[in-house]
């Protein structure tokens, strides 16, 4: 039997309660309802629950998602998505600037460190913190400091924390045989593809069919999948985003973010917006402000800043004030100044938010990402490795700590050959004609798209 993930309404109701009561919506007398007719929680950890529901159960499932997404929140005028309001809630919202200059080399290293970082954490997955720390202490390789191998773990411990059964055969220290195809990296050669068709000034609906016609929907997951189903049922964005659709804060849109602020060197303002136009047609509030953030952040690596800490202010600009994102930024921030082990630094990030937030979230996982690399002081091999260490969405936050310390660090060379030489300058996709593609040659073409108008 097919359980298609993240679509199966049985299964977005589930997600849409928890999503509810983040955003500052009462969902209480519709939970009671699902509760009375025998409706299932949200599938834990995977994207659908084992069992189709009754037909009964699937149109009510329906109809509630519908009624949930009219529920007032507490948290509207705090959080918008609309760029206006968004720009109005930021008052440190940076001037637009002269676009700057970077390097190809440094691209590539950009490129190569989202690689690095997203094939380190792809083994471990889903898996528990506990499960994670384990596996890594069995091979002597905690605190961690390079890749997940199965070589020394004891059978039973694996029996009890296997690695992710996609992943497994080729993101192990055995086996990595180039960059496997990987979302984290699927989504930044749409980006490039965007641009390259587009240009700087596309649309939400540029970004629609170019996934239309670019992106298998099994390749796609949570918000995104959910909004191909959207536009193949003729709802235009930004409903997109928001019908049926409880991942809208989910990590989605941040991993979509890269290339607009590679592409925007020292101007993390125009970064951001390229960043909001491609979140709309999946993300709301939070969920965009965590792309934003992350392609500011870049803007400002791009530009030539070496200072991790200044990178990662540049980012805090564009994040509302009063959002829950800003909230989970600054915290992150105090954790990692504060304490001297970074597992002390997780423990804290856990405590505060893994019992209410699911793990592909983007607000714990960009706090977890900020803290890795601040904590790191942005060396490469400590961000990243902090970063997937933390838990949560490994490969993705692995992904993005590896983007903005590659970047900082220049070139290729300048990162350390074990993180390089696995990946063979080789990476496998399904997007368009990248497949095979090498990182020096990626880098050229974002490089030339940094140079147009």
């Amino acid at each position: 039997m097919l359980r298609l993930t993240w679509v199966q309404p049985e299964d977005l109701l589930g997600h849409e309660l928890v999503q509810a009561r983040l955003d500052g919506r009462e969902p209480a007398r519709i939970e009671a309802r699902w509760r009375a007719a025998g409706g299932p929680a949200a599938p834990e950890r995977a994207g659908a629950s084992p069992q189709r529901a009754s037909r009964y159960l699937r149109l009510l499932a329906e109809d509630l998602l519908d009624e949930l997404a009219d529920l007032p929140s507490r948290l509207a005028e705090d959080e918008p998505t609309d760029l206006a309001g968004i720009r109005a809630a930021c008052p440190d919202w940076p001037a637009a600037r002269p676009r700057g200059e970077t390097t190809p080399l440094a691209l590539e290293a950009a490129w190569l460190g989202r690689a690095a970082g997203c094939l380190l954490g792809k083994p471990v997955e889903k898996l528990p913190l506990d499960g994670i720390r384990a596996l890594a202490r069995a091979t002597g390789n905690w605190p961690l400091t390079t890749w997940f191998t199965a070589r020394g773990v004891p059978g039973d411990l694996l029996a009890q924390y296997p690695w992710n059964r996609r992943s497994a055969p080729t993101s192990l220290a055995e086996n990595i045989d180039g960059m496997p195809e990987d979302d984290d990296l699927n989504y930044p050669l749409l980006g490039l593809l965007l641009l390259r068709r587009h240009g700087r000034g596309f649309s939400t609906a540029d970004v629609a069919a170019l996934w239309l016609d670019e992106l298998p929907p099994g390749r796609a997951f949570t918000a995104e999948r959910v909004a191909l189903r959207n536009l193949l049922c003729g709802i235009e964005p930004p409903h997109t985003a928001r019908h049926r659709n409880p991942f809208r804060e989910w990590i989605g849109a941040l991993i979509r973010a890269d290339v607009h602020g590679w592409t925007n060197p020292s101007d993390p303002a125009a970064a951001a917006e390229q960043a909001h136009r491609d979140a709309l047609l999946t993300h709301t509030a939070n969920g965009v402000y965590a792309a934003m953030f992350m392609a500011a952040t870049l803007a400002a690596a791009a530009g030539g800043d070496t200072d991790v800490h200044a990178c990662l202010r540049a980012g805090r600009t564009v994040v509302p004030d009063r959002s829950r994102l800003a909230a989970a930024v600054d915290h992150a921030l105090r954790l990692a100044a504060r304490h001297e082990d970074f597992d002390d630094v997780v423990d804290e990030l856990h405590a505060a938010y893994a019992a209410t937030h699911h793990w592909v979230h983007a607000i714990p996982n960009t706090a977890l990402t900020v803290a890795a690399l601040s904590h790191a002081d942005g060396d490469f091999g400590g961000s990243v490795c902090r970063a997937v260490s933390g838990g949560w969405d490994t490969d993705s936050n692995g992904a993005a700590a590896g983007s903005v310390a590659g970047l900082l660090a220049g070139s290729p060379e300048a990162l350390p050959d074990r993180w390089r030489a696995p990946l063979k300058n080789r990476l496998a996709t399904t997007v368009a004609d990248f497949d095979g593609s090498g990182f020096d040659t990626l880098a050229r073409l974002t490089h030339l798209e940094t140079t147009r108008p």
